[in-house]
């Protein structure tokens, strides 16, 4: 079947000397795998190994046969150019970050999701196109929670404690998951934000990177093998 859809890039992996498997999150078809024969070989390759940076916004034309094996790509463009974002290191960290966060949380067995690809598609141009980014990370991956099914419960966001285990606010320490702290209140101010407002959020150093260890933590929990992004490190160190 030939389809001919807005694509994400979520994550690629050198295959020998001049191939890449590729995921991309469709519009048209969820998260799909795909085999680019030959692309590292030749700068003249009819599709361009540059195209397939990470969360890159492309159109692509595929040949999918849906049988769980690597699909096929017939064609691709970019759907929206970037400006700044794998250029400018704040946002580079960033964007390896959350494809890491992305390769891990989205299966390829999920159905077809047109709201979260319209996020992904928004939040990132958003990226590109702001210089205000130091809190961008943290909104993302609050939002995604909602697209993801594990959202926060705000019905009690007056209670100290966070319990990241199901995820909801109490008033008392009840597991080994139940969190409080300065960077829990602050954690309450980017729920139900936007990405616009959340420049107006004044965080430090530290207080930032304990919101984002306890959100890590947080899709630990509610997602069976998520694994800490390895570039946590390099983010950290970036925006330290």
């Amino acid at each position: 079947m030939i389809v001919q859809t807005e694509a994400i890039v979520i994550h690629s992996l050198r295959y020998g000397e001049n191939d890449l498997i590729v995921s991309l999150l469709t519009k048209k078809s969820g998260l799909k795998s795909y085999l680019l024969k030959g692309v590292l070989k030749s700068k003249r390759a009819k599709i361009r190994a540059s195209l397939f940076q990470p969360l890159s916004l492309l159109e692509i034309e595929a040949a999918h046969k849906n049988k769980g094996n690597l699909e096929r790509i017939r064609e691709a463009k970019l759907l929206v150019p970037y400006t700044s974002l794998h250029t400018d290191i704040h946002k580079s960290a960033i964007v390896f970050f959350l494809s890491e966060v992305l390769h891990h949380a989205i299966k390829e067995e999920a159905v077809v999701d047109t709201a979260l690809f319209e996020f992904l598609q928004s939040a990132f141009i958003w990226l590109d196109t702001h210089n205000e980014i130091g809190n961008f990370h943290i909104v993302f991956l609050i939002r995604l929670t909602q697209y993801l099914g594990f959202y926060p419960d705000i019905s009690s966001l007056s209670f100290p404690y966070f319990n990241m285990l199901e995820g909801c606010f109490q008033v008392v320490d009840s597991n080994r998951y139940c969190v409080m702290g300065v960077h829990i209140e602050q954690l309450k101010a980017f729920l139900g934000t936007t990405f616009d407002y959340s420049i107006q959020i004044s965080l430090s150093r530290s207080i930032r990177k304990d919101i984002l260890d306890a959100i890590l933590v947080y899709f630990e929990l509610h997602l069976h093998s998520f694994k800490k992004p390895k570039s946590l490190s390099v983010l950290n160190e970036i925006f330290s």
